[in-house]
C-alpha cells in the first residue's frame, strides 16, 4: 500500500466505503461505474452500458494495482486514500497472463507461483496462486495447454459456481451489502 494511502487512513479512519464504482472484468481491465451504468445492472450482468467506462489512464491503473486488496470476507477493494472503494469481480480477483517460459502475472504485473489449476465446464482455466485464485486469460490459454501437456499443471474439475466459496473471495460486494441491508 502506498504510504500517502497510510497516512490518509490514519489521518480520516472512518469514510464510509464506496460499493459499486469500480469493476474488473475476464481480461483484467477496469472499468469506472458511474450511477447511469448501475442502473443498467451488475457488472457481470451482460447488459450493454453496465460495465460502465474503461479505465485507460496508467498512472491511475498502476495506483489502483498498488493498493487493490482483500478484506478478511474475501471481498476485493482499492483503497483509494482513506476510502474503500470495493471491486466488482467478473469472474476472479486476479486475471493471470502466462509467459513462454512458464512464468505467471497478475493483471497487476505481480509475479505468482502456481499451486493448482483448475476447469470449469465451460473449459475456462483458473489457477490458484501464492497470491490467490485468479483466471487465466483468454490469449494465454494455449500457453496453459503447453503446461498440462508436459505434466506441469494437472487441472481440477470445478464448477463455476463454487469456485467463489471455494476460494474465499465475492464477486459482488455491493449485491452481498444489499442483501444484508434487505434482511436486517
Amino acid at each position: 500500500m502506498d504510504e500517502i494511502v497510510k497516512q490518509a487512513l490514519a489521518k480520516w479512519p472512518n469514510v464510509p466505503h464506496c460499493h459499486g464504482w469500480l469493476g474488473l472484468d475476464a481480461r483484467g481491465n477496469w472499468y469506472l461505474r458511474d450511477v447511469g451504468a448501475q442502473s443498467l445492472g451488475g457488472f457481470a450482468s451482460g447488459r450493454p452500458g453496465a460495465r460502465g467506462a474503461l479505465l485507460r489512464h496508467d498512472k491511475l491503473i498502476e495506483f489502483i494495482h498498488r493498493n487493490y486488496a482483500a478484506d478478511e470476507a474475501g471481498q476485493w477493494f482499492f483503497q483509494n486514500g482513506p476510502q474503500r472503494v470495493y471491486v466488482e469481480l467478473e469472474l476472479t480477483p486476479w486475471v493471470w497472463r502466462l509467459a513462454a517460459d512458464g512464468s505467471v502475472r497478475a493483471h497487476s504485473g505481480a509475479a505468482a507461483r502456481v499451486q493448482r489449476c483448475v476447469l470449469d465446464e465451460q473449459g475456462r482455466v483458473y489457477l490458484e496462486t501464492d497470491l490467490g485464485f485468479g483466471l487465466v486469460h483468454t490469449q494465454d490459454v494455449g500457453l496453459a495447454a503447453e503446461a498440462v501437456e508436459q505434466g506441469l499443471w494437472v487441472p481440477q474439475e470445478m464448477p463455476a459456481a463454487s469456485l467463489p466459496e471455494r476460494f474465499g473471495y465475492v464477486c459482488s460486494p455491493q449485491a452481498r451489502r444489499a442483501e444484508a441491508v434487505a434482511t436486517s
